[in-house]
């Protein structure tokens, strides 16, 4: 059995890496269903790894949902592959080789149908719009026994988990990231591309077309309203607060389960009457027991007046790792509970941030993570970005109580009508 395909040069890039999991962000029209369907049929011909038979292990396409999967790739694949088929089932949309192997399209809305069974192989398209679940909870540990393969592919839909893992493969060992616009594709009249760029939104042309992460932004913030200083005022009140990224027990964090890779952020902020200073935001995916010694540090470096941590399940269970650190340290800040007030995550974030950015406000001290903050000011609020940095900043606004104007305490101003505003 032998297949025989042709691939454009950024198609040929990802086939020949010797990578075992492959991130590939791609323009519309850019090949990616093409590349996906080789690669599918030529693992699908692959019998064994390394000593071990692969007959018993199925090969997947997992696109967001199964009639996107077949709309996608099952004619394509059925036509490619038509010399190497033995047999197919419409309805389950499984394709059975001459080798005897099987290759399966598959929807991630129904994840229940993705479990309790061996994969070597997985292409999961469209990724963005997956969620992160269905890799680290379902699919992952099903090619562990094989050591088996996966292509990430698909156009990006801003900074979501998809950009988290594109942005992880470039660094980590067996992974790699790969890039390539419609243009790359040269069976793509350019301009045909040109017309797109001349018709679409700047945003929507570099997201669709040149697979850019730094399409979709939210729009709640201009970016020449951030104010980046050299140096902060001397006469500053220091506040720390803190976005946790979840909570377990012991020593370990649970991840969001909205958003992968959330991080634990700290935000340091000084205020006076001309408004706000972020001196620094100290983030990781920490345990309970690493992030309460970042806060213990952070105490310690700025002498606050006081540490905000939102009340609840998580103050309580980090409570006691604080405790001991400060003991440790023989620093002993001042601890305020933290609530939501009533508002939602982004009108939260609204209310403490976009009136103070648009009367010039509200200042970042500069610093090497000065960018994560301003790329989330960016993004915010789309909702499948990162918003954990800035919604610690936005803590502030409960800690603080400083009066910009002397004859009204705007902190203590609380409307019995938010509408009227008596």
């Amino acid at each position: 059995m032998e297949l025989n395909f042709d691939l454009h040069p950024k198609q040929l890039e990802v086939f020949q890496s010797k990578a075992r999991f492959k991130v590939c962000a791609a323009g519309r029209r850019a090949g990616k269903s093409y590349l996906s369907a080789i690669c599918l049929l030529l693992a699908g011909l692959e019998e064994e790894r390394d000593g071990i038979s692969l007959k018993n292990k199925e090969v997947w396409y997992i696109a967001p949902t199964f009639q996107q999967a077949k709309d996608i790739l099952w004619n394509l694949l059925k036509n490619i592959g038509r010399d190497l088929i033995d047999s197919t089932l419409e309805n389950t949309a499984t394709i059975r080789l001459l080798n005897g192997r099987t290759i399966k399209l598959k929807g991630s809305d129904r994840p229940d149908t993705l479990r309790g069974v061996g994969i070597s192989y997985v292409v999961l398209d469209e990724y963005a719009f997956m969620k992160p679940e269905v890799w680290d909870l379902i699919i992952r540990p099903t090619l562990s026994d094989v050591r088996g393969n996966a292509l990430f592919i698909g156009t990006p839909e801003g900074k979501n988990h998809f950009y988290d893992l594109w942005m992880m493969s470039h660094s980590e060992p067996e992974w790699e990231a790969f890039q390539f616009n419609s243009t790359d594709n040269p069976m793509i009249d350019p301009k045909e591309v040109e017309k797109a760029r001349n018709t679409m939104s700047s945003d929507a042309f570099r997201q669709e077309f040149e697979a850019s992460f730094e399409a979709a932004g939210g729009g709640a913030f201009k970016e020449n309203e951030i104010k980046v200083i050299d140096s902060p005022p001397p006469d500053l009140d220091i506040y720390i607060s803190c976005d946790p990224a979840g909570y377990g027990t012991g020593d370990g964090m649970v991840k969001s389960n909205l958003k992968r890779l959330d991080e634990f952020a700290i935000a340091v902020v000084g205020v006076n009457t001309s408004g706000w200073y972020v001196l620094d935001v100290i983030s990781g995916r920490w345990g309970i027991r690493e992030a309460s010694l970042h806060i213990v540090k952070a105490a310690r470096d700025h002498s606050p007046i006081a540490i905000g941590i939102e009340s609840g399940s998580l103050k309580n269970a980090i409570m006691p790792y604080l405790e001991d650190q400060m003991r440790r340290l023989n620093v002993f800040p001042h601890i305020e509970g933290l609530t939501h007030g009533g508002k939602k995550k982004t009108e939260r974030i609204l209310w403490a941030l976009q009136g103070r950015m648009q009367h010039g406000r509200f200042h970042l001290v500069k610093g090497n993570w000065n960018k994560k903050v301003i790329d989330q000011l960016m993004d915010f609020p789309n909702p499948l970005a990162h918003d954990d940095l800035i919604d610690a900043i936005a803590y502030t606004d409960q800690l603080a109580t400083i009066a910009y104007n002397p004859n009204i305490l705007v902190d203590d101003y609380d409307p019995m009508d938010s509408v009227a505003g008596y």
